[in-house]
């Protein structure tokens, strides 16, 4: 009985320092995209944020979250997504074109 408690203490230990070493390889990314309808606002800044992660060679992780202003003529909207290392990264053009 008192290994099996030494055991799940180890455990507990591996797992507590392990999780800020994952979250050190993590950060959020955001991007902007401004045009004159909301959709096509949303749909730059969602696009750029997909190319610079893959630029930096980084993989999405959990959901986009995406904001929007109408500033009248025009729509700005901001998106952002945490993103982890472990791809490898792309070649861009600015954050609107990835090969």
């Amino acid at each position: 009985m008192q290994s099996l408690k030494l055991g799940f203490v180890a455990a507990a230990m591996v797992c507590a320092l392990w999780a800020p070493a994952q979250a050190a390889d993590c950060t959020r990314i955001a991007a902007v995209g401004q045009m004159l309808t909301h959709d096509t606002a949303v749909l730059f800044s969602t696009n750029a944020l997909k190319n610079t992660i893959a630029s930096k060679g980084l993989i999405g992780q959990g959901p986009v979250k995406t904001t929007c202003e109408d500033e009248g003529a025009t729509t700005t909207c901001r998106s952002s997504q945490m993103a982890c290392k472990g791809g490898t990264p792309k070649s861009c053009l600015g954050a609107w074109l990835c090969f």
